[in-house]
């Protein structure tokens, strides 16, 4: 079970490879500080807010619901 920071994290850790992307060239195309997305990464914020997660769908060129769809949001695999 993950919390949804470290889900958030791993969700766009697969998109980066999956559609071959540096952290930075997601940050450029979706507006969120490259800072904000290495804390991201490193979970090292603890609180994400929801306009972050869309503009990151954003940068990667998909609409949230194509973004949060992945088991790593499945409300059981979640504690929230």
């Amino acid at each position: 079970m993950h919390n949804v920071n470290h889900a958030l994290a791993l969700r766009i850790q697969e998109l980066l490879a999956e559609k071959k992307m540096t952290r930075y060239k997601l940050a450029l195309e979706s507006g969120v500080p490259h800072s904000t997305l290495k804390n991201i990464m490193h979970e090292t914020i603890n609180d994400n807010y929801l306009s972050t997660a869309i503009l990151l769908a954003f940068g990667f060129g998909m609409t949230v619901s194509e973004f949060l769809d992945s088991p790593l949001f499945f409300e059981e695999n979640l504690n929230i």
